[in-house]
Order: C-alpha cells, then sequence, then structure tokens
C-alpha cells in the first residue's frame, strides 16, 4: 500500500468521542471511575482499529494506562483514539482522554493508553490487516 494511502487511512481512522461524566460513573471520591475510563477508551480504540482495518477486530492487550489528572463528575471529556502502529495481523491504538471544564476554556490531558487489537477472519483466526 502507497504511503499516501496509508497515511490518508490513518487519518481517516482516527476517532473522536465526546462524552459527560454523570455522577452514576464516579467513584467515591466524585471522579471518573477507572473502570469505567478503561470501558470507554478499550470502545474508543476498538472503532479506531475497526474504522482503519474493516474487518473483525478484537482487543488482545493494553499497554501501560496512565491515569494522569483526576476527572470530577461534571467534567465534558474527549477521548481520542489513533493508531500507532500496523502489524501483519495486529494493530495498535493510542487513547487519550482530555477533560474540559463545562463552564470556562481549561482542557488538559488526564488519561492515555495504548490497545493493541489482532483482526480475525470468519473462523476467528488471526488475518492480515492490509
Amino acid at each position: 500500500m502507497a504511503s499516501t494511502s496509508l497515511e490518508k487511512r490513518l487519518q481517516a481512522a482516527e476517532t473522536h468521542v465526546f462524552k459527560v461524566v454523570f455522577p452514576n460513573t464516579t467513584n467515591h471520591y466524585d471522579t471518573l471511575f477507572g473502570g469505567n475510563a478503561l470501558q470507554i477508551m478499550d470502545e474508543v480504540a476498538f472503532i479506531a482499529a475497526t474504522r482503519f482495518a474493516r474487518k473483525r477486530m478484537v482487543t488482545v492487550s493494553t499497554g501501560q494506562i496512565d491515569f494522569k489528572k483526576p476527572i470530577p463528575a461534571d467534567t465534558i471529556i474527549e477521548v481520542i483514539g489513533s493508531i500507532v502502529r500496523v502489524g501483519k495481523t495486529s494493530l495498535d491504538v493510542l487513547v487519550e482522554i482530555y477533560k474540559e471544564e463545562m463552564y470556562n476554556d481549561t482542557r488538559e490531558k488526564a488519561i492515555e493508553g495504548r490497545f493493541t487489537f489482532v483482526a480475525l477472519d470468519q473462523h476467528k483466526k488471526p488475518t492480515p490487516i492490509l
């Protein structure tokens, strides 16, 4: 695949999702529960991986997840998934969560992590991505 075609495909696969952190998704500190953050991140990573490969994709591992800043209830978050590595049957997605306060322009990175996916064929066996 030509590099310009690959670059376009990588750009087209980048996924942005916005959510509001409601109180029912927070922990006893009134911040986004880590398990909920991981679920959102895996979902966005899956969408980005599928948009890139247009094949059945499954999560096979996660890299280090860094919780840099707490995300309080009543915060807007933007979750961004970007393909950062493409192998023969697997790819990696970097997922970043940015938090924004609702009533001012404050925006900062709160969480980031890496997710690895494998493409599967109809027999649930690894298949080439490209």
